[in-house]
């Protein structure tokens, strides 16, 4: 093949690659706008139960429900990690603190409080379901009680 042509086609390569978002900041999923909360070492952010429910949609991310004592959960559910116990219970987490996290909880406290700590724990791409579980089945979806 043409050393010319392998040139150009790198180049093209490197620019559609570039025009994609090569960024090392942490982009809002696509149609998800949620709501960046500053706290201690850092943000995350708060999302609807309507944006979650798209975003459950084209999963990609780890979903974790934080609340104790475990009454059920949300489907897609990858982990049930205790609010109060996240230092002993990150094994349960990605190592890359750059990885996606979705927490929930009943209400969005204990959610709240997980998503301070794995921010103030180096993680920045942390969200939060506002109001929990119960704001998800007011939205009406669905809830699992296991």
């Amino acid at each position: 093949m043409n050393r010319n042509l392998l040139w150009s086609a790198f180049g093209l390569l490197v620019l559609v690659l570039a025009a994609c978002g090569g960024s090392a900041t942490p982009a809002a999923p696509s149609g998800t706008v949620g709501s960046v909360v500053q706290t201690d070492g850092g943000s995350y952010t708060n999302l609807t139960p309507q944006e979650l429910k798209a975003m459950l949609e084209h999963k990609d991310f780890v979903f974790v429900n934080t609340h104790i004592p475990y009454e059920g959960e949300l489907e897609g559910t990858d982990a049930f990690v205790p609010y109060d116990a996240l230092a002993e219970n990150l094994g349960k987490l990605p190592s890359d603190k750059n990885a996606k996290i979705v927490l929930y909880c009943r209400s969005g406290r204990m959610s709240t409080s997980a998503a301070q700590e794995l921010v103030k724990k180096g993680f920045t791409n942390v969200y939060n379901l506002d109001g929990g579980w119960e704001g998800w089945k007011a939205a009406g979806f669905p809830f699992v009680n296991k």
